[in-house]
Parts: structure tokens; C-alpha cells; sequence
């Protein structure tokens, strides 16, 4: 049981600005490059079932980053013994991912913000040629997202292009207060694509890498692979 009285919002000094805020997670040294490392290596990753949880895990680590971000009530909770005085996070949480790949990813968010709820969005390339493609979006499942904190997740930022088609897509179910945009391994051509094309006063950018180059088919470089195909087998053209 708890009690929340008093209101108050911590002070996020980046949030609010006319600027978007880019968190590299993998900057700083943690058990989450070794994670990312093992999604690289072209001989674990033949593991379907450690590649999934490696996705889970990096999920759990970046949600518990995001949470840092949010605003808190300080709340009092009844023990066995007396009442200790907790923040407790307030926001309403909305956790989207574009599926396939997505799904393992978003788990691992939906493991640490379980009271969050949740929005699918189908995306994917439709190809006029070998290297020319568009991005359909044929599926949304999603509450209104009106005054609530949007997190957005993929495992994979290679052009940005399918992240701004899916936010778009979510915006027919409302307009949220924050969006919180989440990735492994992105492109630096996608994390300028998100500044020059997402909201700059309330969008965020996490990401665990961030690599320099795209090839000829729009994939990351040296990036992972296909991370749909190495999470759940390859699919059928």
C-alpha cells in the first residue's frame, strides 16, 4: 500500500530545451558493451536463444537508464514495521516497438517498467530494385498516447527513416508529452536523421552504439547482421 501526497518534479536540465538530449550508453564502460560485443560476434550470434536475451538484456539496462529521466512522487509506503518515505515514478509510460526484430527488445523494457503500457507498430522495406526501397507501415495497435511518455524502440537505427514513419504513424492515437527514442545500434546517419526529423524540445536518444557507416543496401556497418533474421530465423522474401 502507498500514499502519495506531495507532487514534485525532479530537474532535468537537457529535457526542456530547444535541443534534442543523445544519450551513448556505450561511452562509458559496463556490462552492457560486453552484451552489444556478443550481438556483434558473428559466432554467438548463431545462438537464436542467447542473441534474444542479449536484446532483452540491453532493453532492461537502457529502461533503467530512461527511468532516471522521468518525474517522481515522494510517497509513503507502509512496512511490517512503520512507513518509509519513497519516490516513486508518476509519469504514464507507453513502451512502442516496430516489430519484428523489436520484440525481444521491447521485453526487456516491459521486464523493468512493468506497469507501462504498450504499443506494436509493423514497418518494414519494400523493395523497387536491389538497393531502392520504401518504408510501408500496414499495422498499429496502441492506447491514446495524449500527455503520456512515449518510449519508441528498435533494435536497429540504420536510416531513421522507419523510426519517424512509426512516431508518425502513433501520433493518430494522440500527442505524447516526451518521446523517449531507444536503439542498440545506430547509424550515425540515423542519429542526425532523428535530430533534423524528430520534435527537438521533447525528444530523447538512447542508444548503446553508434557506428559510422551504412552500405550500399542501407545496413549498418560493421552494425550485426540482420537482427530480426538472427533473433528469429530468416524469412521468406
Amino acid at each position: 500500500m502507498f500514499v502519495c501526497r506531495v507532487k514534485y518534479i525532479y530537474f532535468r536540465p537537457l529535457k526542456y530545451r530547444n535541443i534534442m538530449k543523445i544519450v551513448h550508453l556505450g561511452e562509458s564502460n559496463s556490462i552492457l558493451n560486453r552484451f552489444v560485443s556478443e550481438l556483434r560476434d558473428v559466432r554467438i550470434q548463431k545462438d537464436r536463444l542467447r542473441f534474444r536475451r542479449n536484446v532483452e538484456r540491453i532493453g532492461e539496462i537502457t529502461a533503467y537508464e530512461i527511468s532516471k529521466d522521468f518525474s517522481y512522487t515522494p510517497c509513503h509506503i507502509t512496512t511490517p514495521l512503520g512507513t518509509a518515505l519513497m519516490n516513486i515514478p508518476d509519469e504514464q509510460i507507453i513502451i512502442s516497438t516496430i516489430l519484428r526484430a523489436g520484440l525481444p527488445y521491447h521485453q526487456g523494457f516491459l521486464s523493468y517498467l512493468d506497469y507501462a503500457e504498450n504499443a506494436f507498430v509493423s514497418a518494414y522495406r519494400k523493395y523497387k530494385d536491389r538497393l531502392n526501397f520504401d518504408i510501408h507501415i500496414e499495422y498499429i495497435a496502441s492506447p491514446s498516447l495524449t500527455g503520456k511518455v512515449l518510449i519508441l524502440t528498435d533494435p536497429m537505427l540504420a536510416t531513421g527513416s522507419s523510426m519517424e514513419l512509426a512516431y508518425k504513424a502513433l501520433l493518430t492515437k494522440g500527442v505524447p508529452s516526451h518521446i523517449h527514442v531507444a536503439s542498440i545500434i545506430a547509424s550515425r546517419q540515423a542519429v542526425e536523421y532523428m535530430r533534423e526529423n524528430m520534435p527537438q524540445d521533447k525528444t530523447t536518444l538512447w542508444v548503446a552504439a553508434i557506428d559510422n557507416d551504412l552500405d550500399e543496401h542501407s545496413y549498418i556497418v560493421p552494425g550485426l547482421g540482420d537482427a530480426g533474421d538472427l533473433a528469429y530465423g530468416e524469412k521468406s522474401d
